[in-house]
């Protein structure tokens, strides 16, 4: 049997139950502050876009990463911006008080690999097949 997610010893419900400023003390001190000093224009047009659309309707798209996961947002799927595409980012329990920028990785890794014809001096001597 799969355990039941908490977050900080309360279940989603109860996340859910609560008002925002008792979920607000839950939170660790960045992100509380963040919380406490107001939502910016962007947030607060997210927030209000996620509660009058269904969550059946095609996903939100957003260029808002700094907003911290709500646990009213939980179920939902966003497309986040990443600064070259949406990514879709579906929201689990366990994303509850991280940020959205979190789960759009804004970079993509790099793979060094051998260096080509031409790249450095020593590229001289590297066997072409």
């Amino acid at each position: 049997m799969p355990r039941e997610f908490l977050y900080r010893g309360h279940t989603i419900d109860e996340l859910r139950a609560m008002s925002m400023d008792d979920f607000i003390r839950l939170l660790p001190s960045r992100k509380r502050r963040s919380l406490l000093r107001g939502l910016s224009n962007g947030q607060r047009t997210l927030l209000e876009k996620l509660r009058s659309t269904p969550p059946e309707e095609k996903p939100v798209k957003t260029h808002t990463r700094d907003l911290i996961i709500l646990p009213e947002m939980v179920g939902r799927t966003l497309r986040v911006y990443n600064g070259r595409e949406f990514v879709p980012v579906r929201i689990s329990e366990k994303m509850v008080g991280h940020y959205l920028g979190e789960f759009s990785i804004t970079n993509s890794p790099v793979r060094h690999g051998r260096p080509g014809i031409g790249a450095s001096r020593s590229s001289m001597y590297i066997p072409l097949r």
